[in-house]
């Protein structure tokens, strides 16, 4: 499978898979800051997801309110808006840029969600910490254990904000982000019909995954 094939099918997964399966596997007492925040979202979305079984089962719409509730206050929008759109996002104004925002968070976060009731418990293999946390931005490195196949390298980058709080800009799977990744495809779409068409085909998938 081609790096391409292979984020297009497993990066919100893996993510999924991570944010998950390091609860089980060390301490957050012995874990750095960035590190220790992945975890103590693990135990939350955890619980939560035992505790709403029966409903989710029932109605699994639900998961977009919880992953939003837990999750994804650890990840910054703004910032992977502005790398998912590198140079365009100078061209958007004001009224673009919260549209675009938006619409690309909540992209993510129902594409997330869907790939959380997909789950099937990939194993998750915690990596050494080795970056500074001085420099205020980090790489928290695990890998992919798969059944047959050599381990599949992930990462996700994370940057010490003004208010001195961690936050998630970009997730790599076997060295490709998943911001660069969109950027490509972004840019090609706001070259070919503008940035308020790319904003308003966000906004189409995001009813369309709603409904």
């Amino acid at each position: 499978m081609n790096t391409y094939k292979m984020i297009s099918k497993y990066i919100l997964s893996l993510m999924v898979g991570f944010f998950l399966a390091a609860s089980l596997t060390v301490s957050a007492d012995s874990m750095p800051v960035p590190q220790a925040l992945v975890k103590n979202a693990s135990d939350e979305m955890l619980k939560a997801l035992k505790d709403n079984k029966a409903e989710l089962n029932q109605n699994p719409d639900k998961i977009y309110s919880l992953v939003e509730q837990i999750l994804m206050p650890y990840f910054d929008f703004e910032k992977m808006s502005k790398l998912a759109l590198g140079k365009n996002w100078r061209q958007l104004d004001d009224d673009q840029r919260v549209k675009f925002v938006e619409e690309f968070r909540l992209l993510l976060i129902r594409t997330y969600s869907t790939a959380m009731l997909e789950y099937t418990n990939e194993e998750i293999r915690m990596l050494p910490f080795r970056d500074d946390l001085s420099r205020k931005r980090v790489t928290v490195p695990m890998e992919v254990v798969q059944p047959a196949g050599p381990p599949i390298p992930m990462s996700l980058a994370l940057y010490e904000n003004d208010n001195n709080a961690w936050k998630v800009y970009d997730v790599k799977i076997d060295g490709v982000s998943l911001v660069t990744n969109y950027r490509s495809s972004f840019a090609t779409q706001i070259r070919n019909k503008g940035v308020n068409n790319l904003i308003s085909d966000l906004a189409d998938r995001n009813a369309k995954l709603k409904s």
